[in-house]
């Protein structure tokens, strides 16, 4: 009997313990998802920002480079045409 009362002390601590590590892990957890909801909070303006600017770059580096592309596509013409291709009056 006495090792039974033991086991039943022994199973009572180990439940014990679970328990407490078990509410410590949740409120680690909800901690944690309450600083990833104000990062969210915070940073998502900012994210939206520099989103903005970047779409606001690439459109200029495309603008500039349809730019090019028409300033260079009369003398592409030009140095695409090869001697042999050419036609000689008769």
């Amino acid at each position: 009997m006495m090792s039974q009362n033991r086991q039943a002390e022994r199973d009572r601590v180990d439940s014990e313990n679970d328990y407490k590590t078990n509410m410590k892990s949740e409120m680690e957890i909800r901690i944690l998802h309450q600083k990833i909801d104000q990062l969210n909070e915070v940073q998502w303006p900012h994210i939206l920002d520099i989103q903005k600017m970047q779409i606001e770059v690439l459109s200029e580096i495309e603008n500039e480079i349809q730019s090019l592309k028409s300033e260079n596509e009369p003398k592409r013409d030009r140095n695409t045409r090869h001697p042999s291709r050419i036609k000689k009056p008769d």
